[in-house]
């Protein structure tokens, strides 16, 4: 029996608490050195030994708890540290309570180490914890990507209802996941005529598959937004528990590539109408060239010599009209005081040699305050408009006008520009500001014209519409912005200074 006793790998012992609550130790197996570190006879005559062997950390919960079992005469169990020859250990120490006819009770327990069991459950909750820190990190991560990412995200469940959007879907769309939470994306940002498309992405991407399509969806405020469209599933033990709608705006981007493409259309257009008005006066020129160089031709060379000038006047002046267009659409805009009243006189005298032009009477009004555009812009809008006019007035009429009135005020400028002249058919009115279009063949001009005051007068942030009836004369209403404001803080250049 006592080899049994020794031979297990808990520790036994017995003690008796008396009724004036002193203390004896009545049995120690052998054992239960080996475990405490301490020896036999020391565990059998010292009441106090556990005093020295248990860790400070845990020896005050070890006395409370010793006590309440001794005076409340209950079971006692407790798991504490000891140390060991300088070694940390855990035993775990569990005893019975009986009482005696004396008044006093007897304790009978064990004691056991569990330092292995112990390590082994701290390292399980060591990993435990490192592994709950890292998922928390790993969610905190991807929240953080999800609100964040510039995209417009929606998180579906797997029968298409709403269950996460981020931030840049509601600013795409102008909804709250409030709103949304719980119903069918589709019946918010997805147009009527694009119902069924979108019952067939969702109906694609639930059955395993990743979609990137390129379609329309709505925002709030039933604007239309062009959006390059991601469907892809979240998967969970190979079954689809949700669909990642991720929508990329690309409405700008499709404006551009459809301005480009009209730009690209002008461009052909450009590229061919001038080589086609450069080659024309150059073949005319040729044309009289080999004329004069017949032999026996017996023409007045002066003749030819003022035909070829007209030729090269036609194309010096289709030449500055590309120029001018070329620089309205690559210098950027400058600020300055624009004096209508000097640009105007200016026109009309740099104009004076066209054919006509001195016939023209002008009626001209300037009211308001000072006015602040870009003057070089300013002066191509006057000079297209009042050369239209000269060249565009009535042959058959002797009283060819042009009036201008310009009302300024702290906003804009209102521009009226009004002639008599031969006016423009209704159905050529929405074609007259498209590059080298001509209404009528009474003119050989570029027919870039009004081509380029348009785009100047876009350039200046305005606007231009005209009103005009075949035989009775042409009318143009422009509306500029005024910059006054711009120019409070800006330095004078040292020649605005000496100008002054």
């Amino acid at each position: 029996m006592h080899d049994l006793i020794e031979n297990l790998p808990v520790a036994i012992y017995e003690s008796t608490i008396h009724e004036d609550g002193r203390v004896t130790i009545d049995f120690v197996s052998e054992s239960c050195s080996r475990i405490l570190g301490v020896p036999h006879n020391e565990l059998l005559t010292d009441n106090n030994v556990y005093k020295k062997i248990i860790h400070p950390d845990d020896l005050l919960v070890f006395q409370r708890k010793l006590q309440d079992a001794h005076s409340g005469g209950s079971e006692f169990d407790a798991q504490v540290r000891i140390v060991v020859d300088g070694a940390v250990r855990w035993v775990e120490i569990n005893s019975s309570h009986q009482a005696l006819a004396n008044g006093g009770f007897k304790r009978r327990g064990i004691i056991q180490d569990i330092t292995q069991r112990k390590t082994s459950h701290e390292e399980e909750l060591l990993r435990y914890r490192s592994l709950e820190a890292r998922s928390k990190k790993n969610e905190t991560l991807l929240e953080q990507l999800f609100q964040t990412i510039p995209m417009a995200v929606v998180l579906l469940t797997g029968n298409g209802k709403v269950s996460q959007v981020n931030k840049g879907f509601e600013e795409m769309f102008g909804y709250t996941l409030d709103e949304l939470r719980d119903k069918s994306i589709n019946d918010f940002i997805v147009p009527e005529e694009l119902a069924h498309e979108g019952i067939d992405l969702h109906n694609v991407v639930a059955s395993n598959h990743v979609i990137l399509r390129e379609t329309v969806r709505l925002h709030r405020s039933g604007r239309p937004l062009n959006v390059l469209l991601y469907g892809m599933p979240v998967k969970f033990d190979s079954q689809t528990i949700g669909i990642y709608g991720v929508y990329i705006d690309i409405t700008t981007r499709k404006r551009i590539e459809e301005e480009l493409k009209i730009r690209n259309a002008e461009l052909d257009n450009f590229v061919y109408k001038v080589s086609h008005d450069l080659r024309a006066p150059l073949s005319s020129i040729l044309g009289l060239v080999n004329l004069a160089k017949l032999p026996g031709n017996t023409d007045n060379p002066i003749e030819y010599i003022e035909l070829i000038g007209s030729k090269v006047e036609h194309l010096d002046n289709f030449i500055g009209d590309v120029l001018s267009h070329s620089k309205n659409l690559k210098m950027e805009v400058s600020v300055a005081m624009v004096d209508f009243g000097k640009i105007i006189d200016q026109t009309f005298q740099d104009l004076n040699y066209l054919e006509g032009a001195k016939g023209i009477s002008r009626i001209e009004r300037i009211e308001g305050i000072e006015f602040y555009s870009d003057p070089w812009r300013i002066a191509e809008i006057m000079r297209n408009l009042i050369s239209n006019a000269i060249k565009y007035r009535k042959l058959d009429h002797g009283a060819s006008e042009i009036g201008i009135r310009v009302n300024v005020d702290n906003m804009r400028a209102e521009i009226n520009f009004a002639d008599n002249g031969i006016g423009i058919d209704e159905a050529n009115l929405t074609k007259i500001f498209e590059m080298f279009y001509r209404a009528t063949e009474q003119s050989d001009g570029s027919g870039i014209g009004l081509y380029i005051v348009r785009n100047a007068v876009e350039k200046l942030g305005g606007q231009i519409s005209v009103a005009s009836r075949l035989g009775q004369g042409t009318r143009f209403t422009i509306i500029l912005p005024n910059r006054i404001n711009s120019v409070i803080n800006v330095v004078p250049k040292p020649a605005d200074i000496l100008e002054k």
